[in-house]
């Protein structure tokens, strides 16, 4: 773990209540009903608000005003007043854009929306409508939330506007659509021929949304009709989040797209994240780049694939790398190991500041001794990391070509204390999972293969590869501390009992706000490689560690 110094007035009455519920007109003039489950009133009247009210209220909204602005916010909505709805929001603008496209572009009619028991200034709901295209209808429900605030500059309480309050799933840029799907279905199979769903795997929603977005055309599928989240441009340089249906209309005919996904893995790797909470982890083949399995304990967001996190010190791996090559470590020759080590002003040190008194580098490369790489910032360029991680390694390239979006890993080139951060891990190193089992299987075999969930065959495109291999020196030196790390390192409870081919790397990353570090964890058994993290996990020997360890097991 790399470580520096811890360094409107209201109306009178509201519309009548009858027996809980008001009548009221629901979106396409189908009549709805909205419940108050916990009381209200009527929708404020915020005209001449500040003729009566002089003095700016400030402070947290009270239960009153969470109440009276999320039912005057909800009725308006239900009704399909837009423009009363958006006022009652702190960005009418995008509000407007978001209920209109609602109803017309999304094609939502008969909405019926249910306030729950708010939790202090946040307030639950439930949705439901009809959605409706060309003569076919299906039935559309959902569960969101709004918090109120209050609008600084006359203290009045709205509706804090974010696109997740029309639909959970929505963020800035995305918009609901209903209409024919803008790729066909596909049936994913894995490596023997079985169909890959989510009700048998659910980490793999992102990764079926991709699969369909790049191969539903090419897999021979006809599309069908949907309600879908049609998700924000890419930035320059990155890879866009899959869209994602909401409701099938009616059934396009699926394309056939086997992928390299390992059933016995898969399974076993869903198993595994459910054990931690925000756990993720990959595993692949070391000697072809095959992706066997990949899982996240939540759902929404492929971290083992897009993540961006910055690795500890499995990212010691790349750098033993580079000071091997350029002779300033070697495995059994001693190597300085101290308490301290200060650099570019920071001052940086050891996990419970321990020291290694005339021992090898491979000592400290088991034992995560951050200063033992620390202390050779000063003998390094700027760009020497960057280099070994593009060149041998296929890091930070962007060009990674794995079958669905994935995140390349980012070692980006820094200066003074910076630099010296990105040797253990942290400054403004980026990883997720997949690039991890990617390192530790090009440590293994010394030269990278590009990791792939779709064989280049089906499409013809390139896969992303090095400009060099590692020296022969180097890798047997690698491996020989990755083997002694998983024997008598911070990985061997762990990797207990696996072997003699392994090796394995622990790691753990602080984030600043949070209190226990992100826990990581690479390692190799025979002709497998995974790695994994556990966000907030703490030291990655004992979140991560056990889960990849597991899927070595299984896979040998």
């Amino acid at each position: 773990m790399g470580k520096r110094g811890r360094a409107v007035e209201r109306k009178k009455s509201g519309p009548l209540v009858i027996g809980g519920l008001i009548a009221v007109v629901g979106v396409g003039g189908a009549i709805g009903a909205y419940t108050l489950l916990s009381g209200g009133a009527a929708a404020e009247d915020r005209t001449g608000a500040a003729a009566h009210h002089k003095a700016v209220k400030t402070g947290p909204v009270s239960a009153s005003e969470v109440r009276t602005t999320a039912t005057a916010f909800l009725t308006a909505w239900q009704k399909g007043n837009v423009a009363k709805a958006a006022a009652a929001t702190d960005d009418s603008a995008a509000a407007t854009r978001a209920l209109t496209g609602y109803g017309k572009d999304a094609h939502i009619t008969g909405v019926t929306l249910t306030r729950g028991t708010a939790s202090g200034a946040s307030v639950p709901f439930s949705v439901k409508a009809t959605v409706s295209y060309q003569g076919k209808s299906k039935p559309l429900a959902y569960q969101s939330k709004l918090t109120v605030v209050r609008r600084a500059e006359d203290g009045v309480p709205l509706v804090r506007w974010q696109p997740s309050v029309v639909h959970p799933d929505l963020t800035e840029g995305d918009r609901l659509l209903t209409g024919e799907a803008g790729t066909p279905p596909i049936k994913a199979l894995d490596r023997s021929g079985g169909e890959l769903t989510t009700a048998k795997y659910p980490s793999l929603g992102t990764v079926l949304d991709g699969l369909r977005e790049k191969y539903g055309k090419k897999a021979g599928g006809k599309a069908g009709i949907e309600l879908r989240i049609v998700r924000k441009a890419a930035k320059q340089g990155t890879q866009k989040t899959p869209d994602k249906t909401l409701v099938t209309l009616s059934e396009g005919t699926p394309g056939t797209l086997r992928t390299t996904l390992s059933p016995t893995l898969q399974a076993k790797a869903e198993q595994e994240v459910t054990t931690k909470a925000k756990a993720s982890v990959v595993v692949m083949r070391p000697s072809t780049g095959e992706i066997l399995a990949v899982a996240n304990s939540n759902h929404g967001f492929n971290v083992a694939f897009q993540g961006s996190l910055a690795p500890g010190s499995t990212m010691k791996i790349v750098t033993s790398t580079l000071l091997f090559e350029k002779g300033l470590a070697s495995a059994d020759k001693a190597h300085p190991c101290p308490k301290y080590v200060t650099y570019g002003g920071w001052k940086f040190q050891n996990d419970d500041k321990f020291e290694i008194k005339n021992g090898t580098f491979r000592a400290s490369f088991a034992a995560s001794c951050n200063t033992a790489f620390i202390s050779q910032a000063k003998k390094l360029q700027n760009d020497d990391l960057t280099k070994v991680a593009q060149q041998i390694y296929g890091l930070s390239m962007n060009n990674w070509a794995i079958g669905v979006p994935s995140f390349d890993g980012s070692v980006p080139v820094q200066s003074a204390a910076q630099m010296a951060a990105s040797l253990i891990g942290q400054g403004g190193v980026r990883m997720n999972p997949l690039n991890m089992a990617s390192v530790v299987s090009t440590a293994k075999t010394g030269v990278f293969h590009q990791p792939y969930l779709v064989s280049p065959s089906l499409d013809n495109r390139t896969l992303a590869k090095g400009t060099r291999t590692m020296s022969a020196s180097t890798q047997a030196q690698l491996k020989e501390v990755l083997r002694y790390t998983a024997a008598a390192g911070t990985a061997a409870k762990a990797m207990a009992g696996l072997g003699p081919d392994d090796g394995a790397k622990t790691g753990s990353a602080e984030v600043d706000g949070q209190k226990q570090p992100n826990g990581w964890f690479t390692a190799w058994q025979g002709d497998l490689a995974a790695a994994g993290v556990v966000q907030a996990g703490g030291h990655g020997g004992d979140s991560a560690g056990p889960i990849v360890a597991a899927l070595l097991r299984a896979g040998s």
